[in-house]
């Protein structure tokens, strides 16, 4: 009772239409649950509920409003207009058809209601009977004539009918972020970044008190909640677009930013779209979270269309290899893989051609090898497109062709790192690079071909030829932070073996600057390059049989613990401990007491610091098994290898 208490006798009615008039519509729907409960079945009080409770998009609370009203009041058709409305908004979509045609009059609503469950159900053609109604140069039918061009992939058109909406409406931030989406599904992330600007420029300038930016304070801002003003400002479609752009761009400290500088809202306020953006932007710092975040998005639609896919993807990302998992969601959501993937028939065959290639190599081999004939096909058709439009002076279609061949490029480079993959498992790396030289024609100033072209030098011991390749990796980043530490430290290795310990030092140094100016200026921050260039130099050495010098190197490149050890990190590190523990049970080395003490010591350490740290990112939270169990088990062994 405590907003009650706030408001004079006789002045609920005015604050409560001051509220709604004013947005603050929880506030609202507080005070008037209060008053329902004090005189039930109110129709001013279910009416403004329902109205409230519509504009929140809490569409469930809505329709239980106006389906109250509908039934007190038959006569007044706009309560069961608005009750189909609702339930149309809440996935009943047939429900509330049949529910529109028991209203009278009303034509204009029931046709954008038939427009909405059309649309949903990619029924273009009848969506756009609906849109009849409405005059042709009415703002409504503009704005849901682009919705369906985009939908339908034609963006230059559904561009131009959102410009014309803007003619008639003005520059509403809705209309300019579709115009911007437009633009970012062309490529063309210039202009699309232009109207962004634009966008969260007049937020800010309009409603500082959204706190957009408010994460440089540490000890986190406040939640905006999810009021009219921040629906009304598309600050958050600005900033999920932002954020798309960056990460397509491989930026993704930007991305990151893009959605920090999003106005502060709890998790459980988040929309699906900044959700899912969390999630992927996020997965290489925290897979587990990420992958909890999308099959949360998967248990509760609506959710982006592409959350399915990217799940996928994550669960046979190099990095997890979880393939049954994907599997298993495949085998177990069969309408998802056909409104979601039904669409995209060649994701589809790649994700099959994955999980096949863990049971028979061959098989997924095979797979990936048809997808790649195809795309080589395509490719090749591309350039000659493109030559032949060069000829004529043609720049629209050289551009168009351009578009078309860089994303063909994208869709095959990993069907080729999923080919050179199988080679890669089982250590023959003269086919990987075979495997890679075949495609050189078109990838060769691909990054990703770079890198990899590099890891198979280094894997073959040819460290000069490595070293060309990963140089201008690192040469490229001012922040060595910003390179992938296995580069960092394939890099290092390869000067030590090219007896370049000079050049390996320097760049040693370099990345502990690096670290020290980010502990510096974000002390929460964790940091594991240098730990990981160190490792892999630790992993050489014991690869190389010098166990003594590498488990030391391995041990030095976890401290302190408490900031270095993680699930990666303790993978790299067990694998050389379960090493030098296969060496010593076949009595193939012999090791000085002081560094199986030593050994001991950091398994004590790390027993204690590895208890909330899963060993596998994939496992059943019921079954992980945490570090310092492994670390236990680690140290029994060698317990009894000394016995």
């Amino acid at each position: 009772m405590v907003v009650t208490q706030q408001i004079q006798e006789g002045k609920y009615t005015e604050t409560v239409y001051r509220w709604i008039a004013d947005g603050r519509y929880q506030e609202a729907i507080e005070l008037l649950g209060i008053q329902l409960q004090m005189s039930p079945g109110s129709q001013a009080a279910l009416s403004l509920l329902g109205y409230c409770f519509f504009q929140v998009e809490d569409y469930e609370n809505a329709t239980a409003m106006y389906e109250q009203l509908a039934e007190k009041f038959p006569h007044q058709a706009k309560y069961k207009m608005y009750h189909a409305l609702s339930l149309a908004k809440t996935g009943h979509q047939n429900e509330a058809l049949r529910g529109s045609k028991e209203v009278e009059g009303m034509e204009s609503d029931k046709a954008l209601l038939g427009f909405y469950v059309a649309y949903n159900q990619d029924d273009f053609k009848a969506a756009r009977k609906m849109l009849t109604e409405f005059s042709e140069d009415d703002a409504a039918r503009l704005i849901n004539e682009g919705c369906i061009l985009y939908k339908e992939e034609k963006y230059e058109d559904a561009k131009a009918k959102f410009a014309a909406a803007m003619q008639a409406v003005g520059e509403r931030p809705f209309l300019l972020h579709n115009i911007a989406l437009c633009h970012y599904k062309t490529g063309a992330y210039g202009p699309a970044l232009q109207f962004v600007a634009e966008i969260i420029e007049r937020g800010v300038r309009e409603h500082p008190e959204l706190g957009v930016g408010s994460h440089v304070d540490e000890a986190g801002a406040m939640s905006v909640g999810n009021s009219q003003a921040l629906r009304e400002t598309a600050l958050v479609e600005a900033f999920n677009l932002k954020a798309a752009i960056e990460y397509d761009n491989k930026q993704n400290e930007n991305a990151v930013e893009a959605l920090q500088d999003m106005p502060p809202r709890d998790e459980s306020e988040l929309d699906p779209v900044t959700l899912h953006n969390h999630a992927l932007i996020h997965f290489d710092d925290n897979p587990a979270e990420s992958f909890r975040k999308l099959n949360h998005l998967l248990q509760n639609p609506p959710y982006p269309p592409e959350a399915f896919a990217n799940l996928l993807l994550l669960y046979c990302n190099p990095r997890m290899e979880m393939y049954e998992w994907a599997a298993d969601v495949l085998a177990g959501n069969e309408d998802l893989v056909q409104s979601n993937l039904a669409k995209t028939p060649d994701l589809y065959d790649f994700l099959n051609a994955l999980i096949a290639r863990q049971s028979s190599p061959e098989e997924g081999y095979d797979k990936l090898d048809a997808l790649r004939d195809k795309y080589v096909k395509e490719l090749r058709g591309l350039i000659k497109t493109i030559q032949d439009s060069r000829q004529r002076g043609d720049q629209a279609a050289i551009k168009r062709g351009i578009s078309r061949y860089d994303h063909v490029l994208e869709q095959y480079i990993p069907v080729l790192m999923g080919m050179a993959h199988v080679y890669w498992d089982i250590g023959n790396y003269a086919e990987v690079d075979k495997c890679l030289q075949q495609s050189a024609e078109f990838c060769s100033e691909h990054e990703v071909w770079k890198l990899n072209a590099a890891h198979v030098c280094f894997m073959k011991e040819e460290w000069k030829e490595a070293i060309k390749f990963y140089e201008p990796i690192v040469r490229r980043e001012e922040d060595t932070l910003r390179v992938p530490a296995i580069v960092l430290g394939n890099l290092c290795v390869a000067y030590i073996m090219t007896s370049q310990n000079e050049h390996a030092e320097e760049l040693m140094k370099r990345i502990e600057r690096d670290e020290e100016r980010i502990a510096f200026a974000e002390p929460k921050k964790r940091t594991f390059h240098h730990c990981i260039v160190n490792m892999v130099i630790g992993t050489l050495y014991c690869a190389k049989g010098n166990f003594e010098f590498g488990i030391a190197r391995v041990i030095k490149s976890l401290d302190p613990l408490e900031k270095r050890l993680s699930t990666d990190t303790w993978m790299y590190a067990k694998q050389c401990l379960v090493a030098m523990a296969d060496n010593l049970a076949k009595h193939m080395i012999v090791l000085k007491d002081e560094v199986v003490e030593e050994t001991m010591r950091f398994l004590d350490e790390a027993e204690k610091a590895g208890r909330g740290i899963a060993t596998d990112f994939g496992t059943d939270p019921d079954e992980q098994r945490s570090v310092a169990t492994e670390a236990r088990i680690l140290k029994h062994v060698l317990l009894k290898l000394q016995d």
